[in-house]
């Protein structure tokens, strides 16, 4: 196979049967014989054409890029993205024996370049198909960010009566270890058969390919670089998990039937909005640079229960003078903000920080811009924070939930 453009130049790339790659150091010496010449793996798929099944759901995928819908590119080895929407479906033939598909290509894009623009552009697409008569909306989207778009699609989309389900994959859809397939299949599943009225995500629940796990989308992180069961309900147990086709609740608040509405679309953001990790001999200069370029707010990830250090309260004053909305959350992932324990908080609770309860930091990222894209008043932009708009605060904290996903006995 042809090496990558930064790997070692001695060394001999060999294809295998089980379809992972070796390489194989070259030392003086060695001598290399032809055996075959083979291919270098093409993925395209043609369009697959199924005629509309009036007895099954319509679901709409919508593709934004990701892994999920990516191959490997044999010039550099990097992961590109090589599928449409349609040519997802196509690779993933099952999923014509779960719903109609209708398929929308939104974006192409690696999450990590997501952007707020690009969130309003999904949201719209969602809400139409739904207003439409889609039973569900599949986003295929990359893992790195799944959980800043489920959390911003979660505030965006009011009055949601029908599933909407993030997925994506660890693994590309051309490795033999591959998430991609089983998640996407199950990500179907759920928009098609179940009743959840919100944004979720699916994801495998094991590094087996057993069963996935729903997340809620405002409560929902990725824990892991490269582990297939990467995402996590954090502070808070997950929506259910779906095996072998089926649909199990852990939550009472699902079992309900599926109703009629019409989706509300509300995408006005404020982007100038910053996120913030607190750390040892952070000085105030990294607080006033986003006050200096015009934020209208910065959420704080603080240490422990929610604290900064003091070289940070000028600053911060100043920020708050300045019209500023300043959140602090917990760099902790687990538990929940209490600035009222200790004298730091305090300290920082009378600058006029707001609390972030059990939010995650980067929900409270989005939900600020949410927030402030609808009102400037703090007294409001206070209450709103602290109040749960799309299940991003657990209402008392679960000591059950630490390190320790809640499954279905067997």
């Amino acid at each position: 196979m042809p090496r990558t453009e930064l790997g070692d130049p001695n060394h001999l790339v060999v294809k295998l049967d089980s379809g992972y790659n070796i390489g194989v150091r070259i030392l003086r010496g060695t001598k290399l014989s032809m055996v075959k010449k083979g291919k270098i793996p093409r993925l395209s798929l043609p369009p697959l054409e199924v005629k509309r099944d009036s007895k099954k759901p319509d679901i709409t995928i919508l593709g934004t890029g990701g892994t999920v819908a990516c191959r490997v590119d044999y010039r550099t080895g990097a992961v590109y993205p090589a599928f449409t929407a349609e040519e997802l479906y196509s690779a993933v033939p099952e999923l014509a024996g779960l719903a109609n598909i209708k398929t929308i290509a939104a974006a192409n894009v690696f999450s990590e370049n997501m952007t707020p623009q690009l969130w309003v552009k999904i949201g719209r697409a969602i809400a139409k198909e739904i207003n439409s008569g889609a039973d569900g909306v599949v986003v295929a989207h990359g893992t790195d960010t799944m959980g800043y778009t489920a959390a911003a699609l979660s505030f965006m989309l009011k009055d949601l009566f029908r599933p909407v389900v993030l997925v994506g994959s660890q693994r590309s859809s051309d490795r033999p270890s591959s998430d991609a397939a089983l998640n996407l299949i199950n990500a179907v599943i759920v928009a098609a058969r179940s009743d959840i009225a919100e944004v979720c995500v699916a994801m495998h629940g094991t590094t087996d390919d057993d069963f996935c796990i729903i997340h809620r989308g405002t409560k929902v992180r990725k824990c892991h670089t490269s582990r297939r069961d990467t995402f996590q309900t954090i502070n808070d147990i997950p929506i259910g998990m779906i095996r072998k086709g089926g649909l199990t609740f852990f939550r009472q608040d699902y079992n309900r039937a599926r109703s009629e509405g019409k989706v509300r679309f509300d995408g006005k953001l404020e982007t100038k909005v910053a996120l913030v990790k607190v750390f040892p001999n952070i000085q105030s200069d990294v607080i006033d640079s986003f006050v200096d370029a015009g934020y209208r707010g910065i959420v704080l990830e603080g240490t422990g229960l929610g604290h900064a250090p003091e070289t940070l309260y000028d600053s911060v004053k100043r920020a708050i003078r300045r019209d500023l909305s300043v959140v602090m959350t917990s760099q902790c992932i687990w538990g929940r903000v209490d600035m009222k324990v200790y004298s730091t908080g305090r300290d920082l609770l009378n600058l006029g920080v707001i609390p972030g309860e059990d939010i995650l930091p980067e929900t409270a990222y989005v939900k600020l811009m949410w927030i402030l894209g609808h009102t400037r008043d703090s007294q409001e932009i206070s209450k709103l924070m602290r109040t749960s708009l799309a299940g991003e605060i657990t209402p008392r904290t679960r000591p059950d939930v630490f390190l320790k996903p809640i499954f279905p006995e067997g």
